[in-house]
């Protein structure tokens, strides 16, 4: 019996490369694609699938809060995130919001594949490089800074202010206001305890939050 998956990502092209992909493989069928976390609820009243595959940067709400909003709803639903970013924070909350395993999108096919039936099979997935990483993050004597205090939308600003985006490219590529961001942004200054960008810039780099 094939397992049937569902999609999630906000970039078509991307949705498209992993569909694509993921149906060559024989023992896999996807069943429903979602570009938001809107469009992936609708498909679930109507497909069951047995498992989503969820990109963690999503328009309107973050990776992080859709996982923990579907799992409220289909508690039994794993889902298998997957993300551009390997750091031990963003993996951390990942699985705390609920997934059952974490994927770097630079991952061969196979790796996918693999990952996808580890999850149906243990129930749980994550890379040996991602286990050390966590296994390092959770027993280190630097309690992971403050960043634990920060949201899942704040954590996910502050990584794209690290990356060197603007107010209004980061406004753009997560479908809200300029004035939201800077709200957003103001918020992680004040929690963090810093002044500017360079600051929080300087903060990241010391403390390895976005390797």
């Amino acid at each position: 019996m094939k397992i049937k998956l569902a999609v999630v990502d906000d970039y078509e092209l991307i949705r498209a490369g992993l569909v694509q992909c993921l149906n060559l493989a024989p023992e896999i069928e996807v069943v429903a694609e979602a570009s938001s976390g809107a469009e992936l609820l609708d498909s679930l009243r109507v497909t069951r699938p047995d498992l989503v595959l969820l990109d963690m940067v999503m328009p309107n709400m973050s990776g992080s809060n859709l996982i923990a909003h579907v799992k409220s709803l289909y508690p039994k639903l794993p889902i298998l995130a997957i993300s551009m970013h390997n750091d031990a924070n963003t993996v951390i909350r990942a699985m705390k919001a609920g997934a059952s395993g974490y994927l770097c999108k630079d991952c061969s096919p196979q790796i996918m594949v693999s990952a996808i039936r580890k999850v149906m099979e243990t129930g749980k997935y994550l890379s040996p490089l991602m286990s050390e990483q966590l296994a390092y993050a959770v027993t280190s004597s630097d309690p992971a800074n403050g960043s634990n205090a920060l949201s899942d939308r704040e954590f996910e600003i502050y990584r794209l202010i690290v990356e060197g985006k603007s107010v209004s490219d980061i406004a753009r590529q997560l479908f809200i206001s300029d004035k939201t961001v800077s709200t957003h942004k103001s918020h992680i200054l004040s929690k963090l305890g810093l002044r500017n960008v360079a600051e929080l810039v300087r903060y990241a780099l010391q403390r390895e939050l976005f390797p």
